[in-house]
């Protein structure tokens, strides 16, 4: 009884606190990068086991990189080390304003960004020369920070710190969460296992046109994308024009809207899969990149 009470007791403080512990929580990060793992080359697989299997180079022991799931989520966990990795803060994500024209020059204009540092992973991930915990630091946020990008508030800003300022009920918990927790964790982990579930799951709801097409463009026209989905889909599902009404403060996301907006995050997890194979094979794989 005491377990059970200590986990709900956990539980709830998540749902109460002002932002997720996690970006994409564990479930679609590890999505992500599964998806990317079954699609890149063996020879991209196995260039990152050699990275991965020199994990102790990071002396992170709390956070392990030893495999691409955990990799994935290693630079969420970084953040109890505080001021060891405090300089990355602000590299998960780009506040675009979603009611203003789309541009990331103001939001990373320090290269603190999200998309910035996608970029730098990769060149890093490329260079043979660097020192290989660089190269496999480089590794770990590669991973992660494509899937940051393909949460749409992690694009986008409405004023409200990427959502977590814009109250939302999820079904019936009602006032206990926000607009950032709703589509990192809980709608994510409904979207992510509905059947077919899994990495697997949904490499099998597309074919392999369709996967190859997801492939196209650059980091920027990725960002654009999470924000017009943003737009429409996150502020956009509760009010015609959110930049022109706001966010009602009584907002719920019911059922109805919850089934409309699981095929949403899934084409979401499956772009950012697809796309970080892409970046992985061109830095391990000695694939060109694409201009």
């Amino acid at each position: 009884m005491r377990l059970v009470l200590m986990r709900l007791g956990a539980l709830l403080a998540l749902l109460l606190a002002p932002a997720p512990a996690f970006a994409w929580w564990d479930y679609g990060h590890q999505a992500v990068a599964r998806i990317a793992w079954t699609e890149v080359s063996p020879r991209t697989r196995a260039e990152m086991r050699r990275l991965m299997a020199q994990a102790r180079l990071l002396e992170t022991p709390e956070c392990p990189a030893g495999n691409i799931a955990d990799l994935s989520v290693w630079p969420d966990c970084i953040k109890r080390y505080r001021d060891r990795f405090s300089y990355a803060y602000s590299w998960h994500f780009v506040d675009v304003d979603i009611c203003q024209p789309f541009d990331l020059r103001a939001p990373c204009a320090n290269h603190d960004c999200v998309t910035d540092q996608i970029e730098r992973a990769a060149r890093l991930l490329r260079d043979r020369t660097a020192p290989a915990r660089e190269r496999l630091m480089a590794l770990a946020f590669l991973v992660h920070f494509v899937g940051d990008l393909h949460q749409p508030l992690h694009a986008s800003d409405h004023h409200d710190r990427g959502g977590n300022d814009t109250r939302a009920a999820y079904g019936r918990i009602a006032g206990r969460t926000n607009l950032h927790t709703i589509w990192d964790g809980l709608l994510a982990e409904r979207a992510i296992s509905t059947p077919p579930g899994g990495a697997q799951g949904l490499l099998s709801a597309y074919a392999p046109a369709e996967r190859a097409a997801m492939r196209a463009g650059t980091v920027e026209d990725w960002a654009r994308e999470s924000w017009e989905a943003s737009r429409r889909f996150v502020y956009g599902s509760f009010a015609s024009d959110p930049c022109a009404a706001g966010i009602p403060a009584d907002s719920v996301m019911d059922e109805a809207m919850t089934r409309r907006l699981i095929p949403v995050l899934r084409l979401q997890v499956m772009r950012g899969g697809e796309r970080l194979a892409r970046l992985l094979d061109e830095a391990l794989g000695n694939r060109a990149p694409r201009g």
